[in-house]
């Protein structure tokens, strides 16, 4: 096929799990499943952090943002994914794939900026909390999540366009289950180095870089609880940065595998398993944490929830 007749390709293959059919119902049973947790968990994380007045902190601010991401994550993915695996026609349209392939990125990119954020807020609560309303304010606050979204969302314009041009050549099977960078670039039929590399120190910059900088901050900040002389004080600390280190751990560790590590014989898979944790695992479980790790979002939640069933009584009963 001729470079010229690139626009006849409406659809691509999504080969997915198709090399083991017998995995495809349980693992449809089991993506149904994270993706109805994740819809609910994190709305509820958005519903209680806006509705409760003790949550209207910058923390849950953030942790709210979070969770918008985390729900545009998984639907940009899990439902296409449910649709093939329950289907004989594994296939994308190619306006689905263009903004999936996008929204992955750009989503992907606006978690890297967020998380340095969120750290850095636990870094002035914990190591600054004298001037901690002054630093952190609200304009200040809306500022940060600003600057995570513009930028994730803003630097994914470039390379989602580069990949996109590259000529295929009737190549149109995607050995995955979603149009990811990496495996639209394999599908080119000329040199792609400098994609490679465009992505490769791209990955650096949004992956390593945000990185290091939670880990000075955390450094910090192990240091200065340290110098608590209450065990409950510590303890209050280290619950609330611990939920967001496992969180931390969860999206980069899978990240810099999917994207840093060296190919190897079995890359294509590694980067399928790194693929399903990033992009729906983590987004579940990131709820799971914050709430089963937080008593302060269990208070709040238990008292939506009386004020909801106190309602509903008051409504029933009144004549």
């Amino acid at each position: 096929m001729s470079w010229a007749n690139e626009s006849i390709i409406e659809e691509f293959v999504l080969l997915g799990f198709s090399d083991q059919p017998w995995l495809e119902f349980p693992l449809f049973v089991v993506f149904l499943t994270s993706y109805i947790v994740t819809i609910f968990g994190n709305f509820n994380i958005i519903l209680v952090s806006r509705l409760d007045p003790k949550l209207h902190t910058p923390m849950y601010f953030f942790l709210t943002n979070l969770s918008v991401i985390d729900l545009c994550y998984i639907t940009c993915t899990v439902p296409q994914l449910l649709v093939n695996l329950r289907s004989m026609r594994k296939v994308i349209s190619y306006g689905g794939c263009v903004v999936q392939l996008y929204m992955f990125l750009s989503l992907g990119a606006t978690e890297c900026i967020l998380l340095p954020v969120m750290s850095l807020d636990r870094f002035v609560a914990i190591c600054r909390p004298l001037h901690y309303s002054v630093i952190m304010h609200q304009r200040f606050c809306l500022q940060l999540a600003a600057v995570s979204w513009i930028i994730g969302f803003g630097n994914s314009v470039w390379p989602s366009i580069l990949t996109l041009q590259l000529p295929r050549c009737g190549h149109y099977v995607i050995d995955h289950f979603l149009c990811e960078l990496p495996v639209m670039i394999k599908l080119s039929c000329v040199d792609t180095t400098v994609n490679e590399t465009e992505l490769f120190f791209g990955s650096v910059f949004f992956h390593l870089v945000p990185l290091t900088l939670i880990l000075i901050s955390y450094a910090f900040i192990a240091q200065a609880i340290f110098k608590i002389q209450s065990a409950e004080g510590r303890q209050k600390a280290f619950g609330t940065c611990g939920s967001h280190l496992i969180v931390v751990s969860v999206f980069y560790g899978t990240a810099i595998s999917m994207y840093l590590l060296p190919p190897s014989p079995q890359s294509q898979n590694r980067r399928k398993t790194a693929s399903l944790f990033y992009g729906i695992i983590s987004p579940m479980l990131n709820p799971l944490i914050y709430t089963l790790r937080n008593k302060e979002v269990k208070e709040a939640f238990k008292r939506l929830v009386k004020r909801v069933f106190l309602t509903k009584k008051y409504l029933i009963w009144d004549p």
